[in-house]
Order: C-alpha cells, then structure tokens, then sequence
C-alpha cells in the first residue's frame, strides 16, 4: 500500500496548477486505516535493531510522501483509523470525521513507542497535553471528542456526511488562485515541517528498541489471542 501511494503521489506531483488544485484522502469501505499489518510486526521481531530502525523510516516515508503534494490534502477519516493508520491522516493538512468514528494511537498498549511522526504532529495540531494524553495512554476516541481535542476540524452525523464536508472544503480550496494556494501551503507546512525529520528518526530508532523488548513480544501475542496483555517491563 506504500509503494501504491508513493506511485500516486509522484503521478499527482507531475500534474500542472491548472489541474490539480486540491487531493481528498479517504479510506475504501467502512474503515480508513486500521493500523499495522501483523504480519510486518511479527517480522521486527526478528530482525536486528539497527535494520529495523531503517525499515521504519522507510515505512513513515512511503506514508507521509503524502506532505510533498504541492496542494493541500484534505483527509475524510470515514471510519476507524487506529495507530499508523491515524498517524497517517494527522499528515493531512486538514481532517474531517464523523461521530461514529474510532480513533486512537494505540501504540503503548503493544508495548511500542508510537511513529509515523505522531509525537510531533499531534503536538502541532492539538497541543501538547493532548498529545502526551492521546500517546500516553492510547485513548480511543470518537468523532466529537477528536473535534474538541483539536485533531480534526469537523465530526459530522455519519461517513457520508463527512465525506460531503470534506469534498466541500476541497472545491473551495480548489476555487482560489492555485498559485496563492500552493504558495501558502509551502509557508504552512514550512512551520509544520520544522522538527519533524528529527522527531522521525527518535521514533525509528525507539521503535526499534521497542521491537526487541519483551513487553512487545506480550502486546503482540495478546492482539492474536484478543486477550489483555500482561506487561513484564522489561
């Protein structure tokens, strides 16, 4: 699904002003993303923390290849989009829900630092008692508390209401000068931009530390038996 997306991005990127004024991001079927695929997280497991800290800034740079579209990015969260799944829509420029929606950085109760740039961008968005509430205790959240929290700009009654809003924010972009446009979006993501590289490469090389703890071999056999994990902590 990275490779797929990064194809699309470097498709989109090659398109003139003209063209292309504003992109919608959402998710196929009920969910938008529901995190980690279990299989690449079993894999970390064996592989060395130093390869794993460079698997995972690879990963994060597929997703968040999103942040080199030279227009705004509007993502409709039209379902559930837990861990990576909603670090992904946080890189959006702006996000819109609806109330029924499941969202979460359930990273600590895998017993893995969360990545994908979260530790920064929730801050950026929402503060940073929001973020070390949100990161710190793997809250899920719906619709209207993500809006109070500052995470997404609107939470309407259901998916197809969010996706009409959403769709209503990009034509009004997409109605401005393109030129002003792209202009502003360079100076905004200029200042939301600044820290970012360095708090990626903290959460690759935590993540892989949190790869080879025993707290992370327990999170991940308590998700395949859908039971509650016992942590070691160690």
């Amino acid at each position: 699904m990275g490779d797929e997306i990064e194809a699309v991005v470097a498709d989109l990127r090659s398109r003139p002003p003209s063209e292309l004024r504003a992109v919608v991001l959402t998710g196929a079927g009920r969910a938008f993303s529901a995190g980690g695929d279990l299989a690449f997280l079993d894999a970390r497991r064996d592989d060395s923390p130093t390869s794993n800290a460079e698997i995972m800034r690879r990963f994060y740079a597929r997703f968040l290849s999103i942040r080199k579209l030279p227009v705004p990015v509007v993502a409709c969260i039209n379902g559930p989009a837990i861990g990576a799944g909603l670090c992904f829509a946080m890189a959006a420029d702006v996000r819109v829900t609806h109330d029924k929606a499941k969202l979460g950085f359930t990273f600590v109760g895998l017993g893995l630092h969360p990545g994908m740039g979260a530790t920064h961008t929730i801050a950026l968005a929402a503060g940073a008692q929001t973020a070390s509430r949100m990161l710190l205790t793997g809250d899920i959240v719906g619709g209207q508390e993500a809006l109070a929290l500052g995470l997404v700009t609107a939470s309407c009654a259901d998916a197809p209401a969010a996706l009409a809003e959403t769709l209503g924010i990009a034509r009004r972009i997409a109605a401005q000068s393109p030129l002003a446009v792209r202009a502003t979006l360079l100076t905004l993501r200029q200042t939301a931009d600044f820290g970012l590289d360095a708090a990626l490469q903290r959460e690759a090389d935590a993540q892989a530390q949190s790869y080879a703890s025993a707290d992370y071999a327990e999170g991940l056999a308590a998700i395949k038996a859908k039971v509650t994990p016992s942590f070691p902590g160690r």
